[in-house]
C-alpha cells in the first residue's frame, strides 16, 4: 500500500500542475486581454484580403476523400520507409510481410477505384433510378 501512494504523487504534483497552468493563462488573458468591441474585430482577415460571401460553403464530399486517401497513403510511405531502413535486419520474413502489407493496400486502392470513390465531379446515383422503378412497380402489384 505505501509504495503504491509513492509512486502516485508526482502524478497528482503533475496534474495539479497542469492545472494550475490553465487557469493561470485564463486569468491572465482575462486581465490582460482587449476588452473594447470594434465592428473590424469581429470580420475574418485572410492576409489582407477582404473576404467575400458567406463562410458557410458546402464543400464536396471528394474534398474529405483525397484527404483520407492522402493520410492512407502517406502512412503506407512511413511503413515502407521503416521497413527500408530495416531491410537486412528483417531478412525474408520481413520482406514478403511487406509484399502482404502492399498487396492489401493495392487490393483497397482497387476496391475504391472500382466503387468510385476516385471519380472526381458530377456524379449520378445510378442505382436510383431502378430502386425508384422497381417501388413503383410494387406498388403497383399490390393494387
Amino acid at each position: 500500500m505505501a509504495t503504491s501512494s509513492t509512486e502516485i504523487w508526482p502524478l497528482a504534483v503533475y496534474t495539479l500542475m497542469v492545472i494550475l497552468l490553465v487557469i493561470t493563462m485564463l486569468v491572465l488573458s482575462w486581465l490582460l486581454g482587449q476588452r473594447r468591441r470594434e465592428d473590424a474585430t469581429n470580420e475574418p482577415f485572410e492576409s489582407g484580403i477582404v473576404s467575400v460571401g458567406n463562410s458557410q460553403i458546402r464543400i464536396s464530399v471528394e474534398f474529405y476523400l483525397v484527404a483520407i486517401f492522402f493520410v492512407i497513403f502517406d502512412l503506407e510511405t512511413v511503413f515502407i520507409f521503416a521497413w527500408a531502413v530495416a531491410f537486412f535486419e528483417l531478412g525474408w520474413q520481413g520482406y514478403f510481410s511487406m509484399l502482404v502489407f502492399i498487396a492489401v493496400l493495392t487490393l483497397a486502392l482497387v476496391y475504391e477505384w472500382r466503387c468510385g470513390g476516385l471519380d472526381w465531379g458530377n456524379k449520378e446515383r445510378i442505382g436510383l433510378r431502378k430502386a425508384q422503378a422497381d417501388a413503383r412497380n410494387a406498388g403497383g402489384a399490390d393494387r
